[in-house]
Formats: C-alpha cells, structure tokens, sequence
C-alpha cells in the first residue's frame, strides 16, 4: 500500500474534498445520515459561526494516491481553557478508512499542532464542542442515530486507542416508546406536585408570537442548569442567538414545555422530531428545495429525540421534570410519536441514568470522549 500524507487544508478544493469525504466511507452503510453541508461548513470554520470568536482551528487531511482517505479537525478553544484553567485542545470531525497508518498520522499532524500552540493534552472528539455534536459511538452500531448526534464505523474506536486515546467520559441515549409515559405520569404526578409546593406554577408551551425570546430563555437556563455538569462550556450571546435563528424552522411549539413561577422560568424542555429519515432523502441538502422537505413532510416522523432538559438548580431534585414531560403526553399522542430517545446523559450523572432506568428506559446508544496527554 502506498504511503499516505497528511496537510492541512488549503484550498477550496480541499475544503470540498474534507466535507465529501463521509459520502465516500459510508457509501455501503444503511445506517449512516448524511450531516447537514450548510451546518458542518460554519462548524469547521469554512463559514462564518460564533463558537469561533473565542477558538482557532486547523483542518487536515490524509491523502492517499491522491485520493482523501481521512479528516480531522484540530483546534484551540479558549472558552473551556479559561474555565477550567486548562491547557486542553481537542479534535473532532474525524473520519478515516480502516487503517491505522492513517489515523494516527492524522492525529500526530493535529497533535502537533496543538503543541506548536502551548497545549499539554488533548480531549475529542467535538464537533466542534459539548453544545454541539460529540462523541464517538461505540456502542448501537445496529440503527441510525438520532437527529444532532454523531455516527461513525466500529473500527473507529480501536483506531483511536491505537494513536493513544483513552476513555475519559461515556455519553449515554435512553430509548422509551410513547406508550410507556402515561402510566410513569399517573405513578409519579400527585407526590412531585406535593412535593413541588409552588401555587403559582404555570407550565406552558413555547409562544410563537414570542419565538426568540423563548428559545433564548431556553438557552439561558441550560446555560444555567449544566453549570456543574463535567466538560461543559456556557454558549455565548452570539452562539445562543445563531442556535435559535437555526432552530426556527425546525421547532414543533408542542413538543416544548416551559415551567414558570409568578411569571418567572424556572424550567424548559424541549423535544426535537428526530428529522434524520427526511434529511436522508435530501441528502443532507437544505438548497434549494430541503429545507421545503424539512417543513413539508415532518407530519410523516414518528420520532422524538430528548434534549437536555433544563431546571434551574433550586428545582432539580423536585421532580419538576415529570411535569414538564407531563404537558407533552398528548401532543406527543395525537402526532402519532412512537419513541423517544434521551440524549445524551453523561454516564455519571447518577441522577438522571438512574430516574430513566427507573422509568423503564432502555440504554440504546453508548458515544465516547477520549484524553490523551501531549
């Protein structure tokens, strides 16, 4: 086999060929959904996007016979090194043939780079960070993944603990079907509204009079709520209003559940149709007619996938998020959803996994995060 070599990428052909390249791995797997061009072009910096206000990136490719054989993503995220006082870079929109060759002489090229720039140790893959999508699956290869979340090959995992990679964090999607939520609503509603104590609770769908300000109302609590949760990073003003202008189209107001107090949100959930069999059809193409796809024909999914569900601290071990579940019953019943998939839930959040292997959920999907020193 012939010798393979690693650049960065340069050019508007080579940006091309690194936004092709999955078209090409995946070619033969049933399971895989193309991503979404316009999204991943503003994630790798080839357009314009918020997260990169406070990050740097290099992209590189892995040719081979002049053909491109693998990608990756290396970059500098000050956001999270000035949280945690960390000197961590982090890669991610890795994708690789089956060869290790390959792989690792894409990870020393990204890992060079991150030395050249004063990092001690590396963490992925983010594409481009915990916000977005993350994660390598190494576990569920027998279905396709849910909207927002990552796939890739099963000899991706063995690839990366070939170049070193280690586990540093297991991310976690709990799968339940619609059928099973009426019974857990009956069980639980009476004591947590006991519980709860709050006269003046209002729980209530998004306004779409009032759309902006209640998806950055969302943003704000998650923001809020994930405070404590390991690796994670607030998005910016920037990042909350771009994710909001992008969700416009894509939220179902009924499918979304706020929980207010005299007025005040002290709570939100938000349940996305799991778009991926649609975005199949057109290819991952929202120009010109898929975003008319998106719109059209979303009555035809049957598929919900569970965002964080977002609290305020002081509300988190109230069973607040069974009410806002609870408001989604019947809209939930009368699209004709038939599952829901929970994702993802970091495997030491014991709080979570425990209350949805309690309800009966099932652990459909395991995705990795990996370290490595430099």
């Amino acid at each position: 086999m012939s010798r393979v070599n690693v650049r960065p990428v340069a050019s508007r052909r080579d940006r091309r060929a690194f936004l092709d390249l999955p078209w090409r791995l995946y070619a033969d797997d049933p399971h895989w959904i193309p991503p979404l061009r316009h999204s991943q072009r503003q994630l790798l910096n080839f357009a314009s996007h918020p997260f990169f206000d406070r990050a740097s990136n290099c992209c590189i490719i892995a040719e081979r016979d002049r053909q491109v054989v693998g990608r990756i993503m290396t970059f500098v995220n000050d956001a999270h090194n000035d949280r945690y006082q960390e000197q961590r870079g982090f890669f991610g929109f890795f994708e690789c043939e089956d060869n290790t060759e390959t792989a690792c002489a894409l990870f020393d090229a990204a890992e060079h780079w991150l030395c050249e720039r004063g990092q001690t140790c590396v963490r992925g893959p983010h594409n481009p960070s915990q916000n977005y999508e993350c994660g390598l699956l190494v576990e569920g290869f027998d279905a396709p993944a849910s909207f927002l979340m990552t796939y890739n090959h099963a000899y991706y995992a063995p690839l990366l603990e070939a170049c070193g990679y280690t586990k540093a964090q297991d991310l976690l999607a709990f799968t339940g079907h619609v059928d099973m939520l009426p019974g857990l609503i009956d069980r639980y509603q009476a004591p947590v509204l006991n519980a709860l104590n709050e006269p003046n609770l209002v729980i209530r769908p998004l306004d779409r009079k009032h759309f902006h300000r209640d998806v950055m109302t969302y943003l704000e609590i998650y923001n809020a709520s994930m405070e404590k949760t390991w690796g994670f990073v607030p998005l910016s003003d920037s990042e909350a209003r771009h994710i909001a202008r992008d969700l416009k189209h894509l939220i179902v107001p009924e499918f979304t559940a706020y929980a207010e107090v005299d007025g005040t949100p002290i709570g939100a959930l938000f349940y996305m149709l799991d778009y991926n069999p649609l975005i199949r059809r057109i290819n991952g193409r929202l120009f010109p007619f898929g975003w008319w796809t998106l719109q059209s024909k979303r009555q035809e999914l049957t598929n919900l996938r569970a965002f964080a569900t977002t609290v305020m601290p002081k509300y988190q071990r109230t069973g607040l998020v069974l009410l806002l579940m609870n408001s989604l019953v019947q809209p939930a019943l009368d699209w004709g959803i038939k599952t829901a998939e929970f994702s993802w839930v970091l495997e030491t959040n014991t709080l979570a996994c425990g209350s949805l292997r309690r309800a009966g959920l099932d652990i459909t999907k395991r995705y990795r995060l990996y370290d490595k020193s430099l």
